[in-house]
């Protein structure tokens, strides 16, 4: 068995941003020369996620409202957490979101559901952040 890591580097201009890094992940696959096994992606940042669901626009104005209903990004004030940042709201999300996906690799690609991408989703964006890959297999 041999493993490949490769991470992506984020540095969105918004506070929040959603994504697509199906590309990015198979691309690391391919690198990797792993023709069967899984992927890890997750994300190296506890205000951000890693997810699998459908790339429609629609869905991620949804999540957006969603997300927004549950932990609501203000007042800063109903949240013990924030002192001197004002991003408790993006912890709570990440929570809801998750933090990463396996995905299976077969013949050398990622082994998908109908529609099934993987997304990266910014919750307290303005800030370097990271995504780590790690492949594992034959």
């Amino acid at each position: 068995m041999k493993s490949y890591r490769k991470e992506l580097h984020f540095h969105l201009n918004s506070r929040r941003g959603l994504v697509n890094i199906t590309q990015d992940v198979q691309d690391a696959v391919t690198q990797s020369g792993i023709r069967e096994g899984l992927v890890l992606v997750n994300a190296m940042n506890i205000t951000a996620s890693v997810f699998i669901n459908d790339d429609e626009s629609g869905l991620h104005h949804d999540y957006e409202v969603w997300l927004e209903k549950l932990a609501p990004e203000k007042p800063y004030s109903q949240y013990r957490h924030n002192g001197f940042e004002d991003n408790a709201d993006a912890h709570l999300k990440r929570t809801i979101m998750g933090r990463e996906t396996v995905v299976a690799v077969t013949q050398g690609r990622l082994d998908f559901g109908t529609w099934e991408q993987i997304f990266y989703f910014e919750f307290d964006g303005k800030r370097d952040k990271r995504v780590l890959i790690k492949v594992i297999g034959e």
